[in-house]
């Protein structure tokens, strides 16, 4: 259970933000220099140095984006020039990569971040490479919302195990639809029916909202409000729910927290999005009213029960039903140990997660609500993954990653035992990597009154012509 101790503001985290900073641009420059292209993307390290798996190179976009999040943190044009010309040299095939649900994390992170900084005057993009983002974001949205499953009152964007599987790590995809439907696009299917963006958009988050998220409704006999299953099925001849799933998680019954995280943060920046959006684009979802109560309440119930599962300094274990938790004894009332030898933490999902409760809690804010809780919660977090002297921020320049004890695919075996232990510890993946970045880039600019960090851009922009 988080303790968030004394208050703490945005501007206290600036000296251990600099020093993550720091330390970022030595290790994007290290995989830089050793990364062979032909392996695929990088995905997690072992022994410290960054190894591929190639599955779905969900992770490139992460590769390429960390050096944009560098160059907006600290204006080195290194960075800028590295993740541009990476973006445009590499990135193309996941613009029309139609077996994969990852869409937002590849194409926002990469196309996005420099649309975006075009837009706020941080580059010279020029009237020609401005349209080229934008013509990508607009592919990129398009095939994303095209994996469609219809289920009755809405339908959802499949995964990549097939029409019946709606993962809640897409709701942080959506991204890419937002962006698609900001710029003008529509997706046109069989004799040119048009398709809205925004529609499926919040379909899939409804859909996310109703069967991931529990609400402590008796829904079955493991209903706790906030607790997320990783993967729901549905019968994809008829729409209908069949029941709940997990593939990364340690059973359906639990609570991966990643996939809890993915949900926190997905929900709360469609929430951000949505103040952007006009009236009668909701309309035929109920209006605005109805549809940011329903999405705020499932915001609010996974970050409460995020609250309640992790440790006292905020990072979580793997699972919050993981088997061997009981040996750890009263684990939630203190710091999360990542060295036990009976559960792995994951500093990933802490790293997500805490984004998740800043932008929570700012939300909540400007509306004269209490939103101080979940912004302390994510300072907390953030102070403990970025201080020097803790265990999570990686200070070798050994070893390639930037956060420590990040958990990939645990039922699968897929992380890195050290010699002599018996459980994963002292790794880092290119999400953890890319979402530490993205959250300390985040405070910064809180602290510092710069822009607001926004996918979206933080105001409106006219349609592509």
């Amino acid at each position: 259970m988080i303790a968030t101790g004394r208050e703490r503001a945005p501007r206290d985290l600036l000296r251990h933000i600099d020093r993550v900073f720091e330390l970022s641009a030595r290790k994007i420059r290290s995989i830089e220099r050793s990364w062979n292209p032909d392996d695929g993307a990088p995905v997690f390290t072992v022994d410290g140095q960054y190894r591929a798996r190639g599955w779905t190179e969900w992770t490139q976009g992460f590769q390429f984006g960390s050096a944009l999040l560098q160059f907006d943190a600290t204006g080195d044009r290194e960075f800028l020039d590295l993740g541009r010309s990476r973006t445009i040299g590499r990135m193309a095939p996941h613009l029309t990569h139609t077996g994969v649900h990852d869409h937002g994390f590849n194409n926002v992170s990469t196309y996005g971040n420099l649309w975006r900084l075009a837009r706020e005057r941080r580059f010279d993009a020029g009237e020609w490479e401005l349209r080229f983002y934008e013509l990508a974001l607009m592919v990129s949205g398009a095939v994303q919302a095209r994996r469609w499953t219809p289920i009755p009152g809405g339908g959802f964007i499949h995964s990549f195990n097939g029409a019946h599987s709606l993962f809640a790590d897409t709701i942080r995809s959506l991204r890419a639809l937002a962006l698609a439907d900001r710029l003008g696009h529509r997706l046109l299917e069989e004799q040119d029916a048009r398709v809205g963006l925004l529609d499926r958009l919040i379909q899939h988050a409804r859909a996310t909202a109703e069967f991931s998220v529990y609400y402590g409704r008796g829904r079955d006999g493991y209903d706790v409000r906030g607790r997320v299953a990783h993967e729901s099925l549905f019968n994809a001849s008829n729409g209908s729910y069949r029941g709940p799933n997990s593939q990364q998680g340690y059973s359906p019954f639990t609570t991966w927290t990643r996939g809890l995280a993915w949900a926190m943060l997905g929900f709360a920046e469609q929430l951000e999005f949505l103040d952007t959006v006009d009236d009668d684009s909701l309309t035929s979802h109920g209006g605005r009213a109805a549809v940011e109560q329903w999405m705020l309440d499932a915001a609010c119930a996974t970050s409460d029960y995020y609250m309640e599962i992790a440790a006292s300094d905020g990072i979580p274990y793997w699972d919050s039903g993981a088997p061997n938790l009981s040996s750890l004894g009263d684990w939630s009332h203190r710091p999360a140990d990542p060295f036990n030898e009976f559960e792995p933490v994951d500093s990933s999902a802490a790293a997500i997660a805490a984004q998740g409760l800043l932008r929570l809690g700012r939300y909540l804010a400007q509306r004269r609500d209490d939103g101080a809780r979940y912004a302390q919660a994510g300072l907390l977090i953030l102070d403990t993954l970025f201080d020097p002297s803790g265990p999570y921020l990686s200070v070798s320049d050994r070893h390639q990653g930037l956060l420590l004890h990040s958990v990939y695919h645990r039922p699968a075996g897929w992380d890195h035992v050290p010699a002599g232990a018996r459980t994963p510890r002292g790794e880092s993946s290119q999400w953890g990597d890319y979402h530490a970045r993205e959250a300390a880039l985040y405070v910064q600019r809180l602290a510092c009154d710069g822009p607001y960090l926004a996918f979206f851009g933080g105001d409106r922009v006219q349609a592509a012509a």
